[in-house]
C-alpha cells in the first residue's frame, strides 16, 4: 500500500512540475519520508529533479531571464546545496524548515494585504545571488527550496513561460551538485540510486498534463496556483517540525 501511495505522490507532483516548474518534492518528499525516511526521501527525487527540469529548461529556453541574474540566482542555489547537504549528514533540520514556513506564510500576507507589491527588477538582480544561496540550502538540508525559490521569482510577477525557464536551470544547478554531494556524504548509494531511476516514470508521465493544464490558466489565476502550492508548503514545513 505504502508503494501506491508514493507512485501517487510521484504522479501528482508530476502534473504540478508540469504546470507550475515545481511541485514534485512538495508532494512526494513528505510522504517518501513517512515511510523510509528523510535522506531517502531526498535521494529518491534527485534523478526525476534533473530529468525533468533539463526538459523543462530545454523547452522554455527562449523565456529565461537576463543571463546575470539566471547565473546569479542559479549558482547561489548550487553552493547553498553543497551547504545543506552537510546539513541534512549532521543536524536535525527541523528549526530550519519551521523559520522557513513563517517566512512563506509572511510573504503570503504581505501579498494578501498589498496584492499590486512587486519585486523590482533592480532589488532582484541585487538579491538573486543570496536568496539562491538560502534557497540552495534548504533544498539540501529538506528537500524543498521551493519556499525560498518560487516565493522569490513570484514576487517578481513573472510570465508563467519565464517562471517556468529560470526555475527549471535553478533546480538544474542545485542537482547537478547534490547528486555528488549526497554520494560523497554515503547518502546515496546503488539502491536509492535504483528507486531515483523508477521514480522518474510517474512523474515524467504526468508532466505533459500538467502542460496542458496550465496552457489553459490565465496569468492571475496562475498566480494564484503558485501562492496556495507556496501556503501548502508553508503549512507543510511547520507541521513537519512537530508531528
Amino acid at each position: 500500500m505504502g508503494l501506491v501511495w508514493i507512485v501517487l505522490a510521484l504522479g501528482l507532483g508530476g502534473i504540478l512540475k508540469g504546470a507550475t516548474g515545481a511541485g514534485a518534492p512538495v508532494v512526494a518528499v513528505p510522504i517518501i519520508a513517512l515511510i523510509y525516511d528523510v535522506p531517502t526521501a531526498v535521494t529518491v527525487l534527485m534523478a526525476p529533479n534533473l530529468l525533468s527540469n533539463v526538459w523543462q529548461g530545454w523547452s522554455h529556453r527562449a523565456h529565461l531571464l537576463q543571463p546575470g541574474f539566471v547565473a546569479r540566482f542559479a549558482g547561489g542555489g548550487a553552493v547553498g546545496a553543497v551547504l545543506g547537504t552537510w546539513m541534512l549528514a549532521s543536524f536535525s533540520s527541523s528549526l530550519l524548515t519551521t523559520l522557513t514556513g513563517i517566512v512563506v506564510w509572511l510573504y503570503i500576507a504581505l501579498r494578501l494585504a498589498r496584492p499590486g507589491w512587486r519585486l523590482g527588477a533592480a532589488a532582484a538582480g541585487s538579491l538573486a545571488l543570496p536568496v539562491g544561496v538560502v534557497a540552495g540550502a534548504l533544498q539540501g538540508a529538506a528537500g524543498v527550496s521551493a519556499p525560498v525559490s518560487m516565493g522569490f521569482l513570484n514576487a517578481m510577477r513573472l510570465e508563467r513561460a519565464a517562471f517556468v525557464a529560470t526555475i527549471s536551470v535553478f533546480f538544474m544547478a542545485m542537482t547537478l551538485v547534490q547528486i555528488p554531494a549526497l554520494v560523497l556524504a554515503g547518502l546515496m548509494g546503488w539502491e536509492r540510486m535504483a528507486l531515483s531511476l523508477a521514480a522518474m516514470v510517474p512523474i515524467l508521465l504526468c508532466m505533459p498534463l500538467g502542460a496542458w493544464l496550465a496552457r489553459r490558466l490565465s496569468a492571475a489565476f496562475f498566480d494564484r496556483v503558485i501562492l496556495a502550492l507556496l501556503g501548502l508548503i508553508g503549512l507543510r514545513l511547520i507541521a513537519d517540525a512537530f508531528i
